[in-house]
């Protein structure tokens, strides 16, 4: 099977989508601070790799329409929990005797634990809140190019990622901190965080525009294009474009 480029873009882009998606699952357990002036943010390091899914998604979205990008949403979702049930299938494995032998087994197989069986509240308010956001994501870019008429990529690209990352922090520390932290601390930490991720949103609106045209130029890729009704405008292909082209009366 040969496959075009188009085919080989959508490969890449789910590629990268599912792991930035895994591994910040995976390290999202971990909390920093992020100062900005006077204000301080509590946030996980799976900051690091979201931002590109929001990014990939508006991809998607942009050249392969809502239906391509929600697909991508849901295999990266179903990924995230085949690496989480395989991670917890392994914790409870038994380390070889020789590790406990050498000394080797209490450092190391504590440390492991620590990594690899974190607080689980926050990796499933992380998944929960993904799902969601992805799917706001999806939905008001796909508004907007319809309501601008397939003009304004700044402003469905940033527009999208500035709605559906307030549903996600929102929801993310909601469902990780309620009952345990006190209300008036979870909407500090809600506010701060999505300062943050605004700036971050605002930031990436460049490399929209870079992947933009880097699809576009290289690959000779056209963005979908929206009708009315908000649905992709089918193109004809060659073969039919001949076809119609060809004047009446000739076989």
């Amino acid at each position: 099977m040969q496959l075009d480029r188009r085919i080989q873009l959508f490969v890449v882009l789910t590629g990268v989508f599912v792991t930035s998606l895994c591994v910040g699952d995976i390290i999202s357990p971990k909390l920093v601070e992020v100062h900005l002036g006077s204000i301080v943010a509590v946030m996980s390091v799976g900051m690091l790799p979201f931002p590109i899914t929001f990014l990939l998604t508006d991809i998607l979205n942009e050249f392969y329409g809502k239906k391509s990008a929600r697909f991508v949403t849901w295999v990266g979702f179903g990924m995230a929990l085949f690496a989480f049930a395989i991670i917890q299938a392994s914790l409870p494995l038994p380390w070889a005797p020789f590790t406990q032998a050498a000394g080797y087994q209490g450092t190391v197989r504590g440390a492991f634990d620590n990594v690899f069986a974190g607080s689980q509240r926050i990796l499933a308010a992380s998944m929960f809140a993904y799902l969601i956001g992805q799917f706001a994501d999806i939905a008001v870019f796909n508004a907007l190019k319809r309501v601008t008429r397939n003009r304004f990529l700044w402003l469905r690209a940033t527009g999208s990622t500035v709605i559906s990352q307030a549903i996600d922090t929102i929801v993310v520390q909601v469902v990780a901190w309620s009952g345990v932290l006190p209300a008036g601390t979870i909407v500090k930490i809600i506010l701060t965080s999505y300062a943050v991720k605004l700036l971050v949103a605002i930031g990436l609106t460049p490399l929209v525009y870079a992947g933009h045209s880097l699809v576009e130029r290289k690959l000779g890729m056209k963005p979908v294009v929206l009708g009315p009704d908000g649905e992709p405008i089918e193109e004809a292909s060659p073969g039919v474009q001949a076809l119609e082209a060809k004047p009446a009366g000739h076989s």
